[in-house]
């Protein structure tokens, strides 16, 4: 059972049993309430997920959550600075290395593929491939606690936008392999990047997969109507949104484009 922790006053102090949720101070329209960083662990050696950006403060405070413990090694979903950031400096007050699916964010000699399985005490996480967001996009199966760190693929609430270096092909993918696992191995949560715990990952993931036809549809009738660009996309889809909201909107425009006239 996952031990599923919702603490009353939001994401920071959340997590399962062996996972637990610190909340970075960088909260924006595009982070939500900030970025999670995740301890993982049960004895003297630990795990860490996404140290967040480079704030001190927040790293001397995950650094302080561990009491001493080991950090063996420090783990990236992917690389974008809000989660990455920080895992340089982190590395520097733990001693641990840095292993993400991208080269270009590794610190020592071991990267992260599909299908690699992390120990710590007996504990097991497992790496899961899940391009879209990003090219280099991961999340991890942590089965003791039958719960899946999702990092941006799935967050607490709202919906992902697919980057600049993401694919929507690849992102729908994704979403069809993680909602198939988690009905496989019953998933009793989903541990995101930002926002609060989801309790109910095959509802939170036939949702995000309903939300994305559904706006491929609206997409689709937006250019029927004329709309050709993706500023009068936008314009029509997402006139319901906050306007500081639509540039990243129209990032999405121009992934779901991508997509339909791929």
């Amino acid at each position: 059972m996952s031990g599923l922790r919702i603490p009353l006053d939001g994401p920071d102090g959340s997590g399962t049993t062996h996972a637990f949720g610190l909340l970075a101070p960088n909260p924006s329209p595009m982070t939500l309430d900030g970025t999670n960083t995740w301890v993982i662990g049960r004895g003297e050696e630990m795990l860490v997920v996404d140290p967040g950006p480079d704030d001190e403060s927040h790293l001397q405070r995950v650094a302080a959550h561990l009491h001493g413990r080991r950090v063996t090694t420090i783990l990236l979903t992917h690389g974008h600075h809000d989660h990455s950031g920080g895992a340089g400096r982190f590395a520097e007050l733990v001693g641990a290395p840095v292993r993400a699916l991208d080269p270009g964010h590794r610190l020592g000699d071991e990267g992260l593929a599909e299908g690699d399985v992390l120990t710590v005490d007996g504990l097991e996480l497992h790496v899961v491939g899940t391009p879209g967001h990003s090219f280099d996009s991961l999340c991890f199966w942590l089965p003791e606690d039958r719960a899946m760190l999702t990092g941006d693929t799935v967050l607490g609430r709202g919906t992902t936008v697919i980057a600049p270096d993401g694919d929507l092909a690849d992102y729908l993918r994704s979403l069809d392999r993680l909602r198939a696992r988690a009905e496989q191995v019953g998933a009793e949560a989903l541990l995101p990047g930002h926002g609060p715990v989801l309790p109910d990952p095959i509802g939170a993931l036939d949702g995000y997969i309903a939300h994305r036809r559904r706006r491929l549809d609206q997409i689709r009738d937006a250019r029927g109507r004329g709309a050709k660009t993706p500023g009068q996309i936008v314009e029509i889809v997402y006139a319901d949104v906050d306007r500081s909201l639509w540039p990243a909107a129209e990032m999405s425009v121009r992934a779901q484009l991508a997509y339909l006239d791929g």
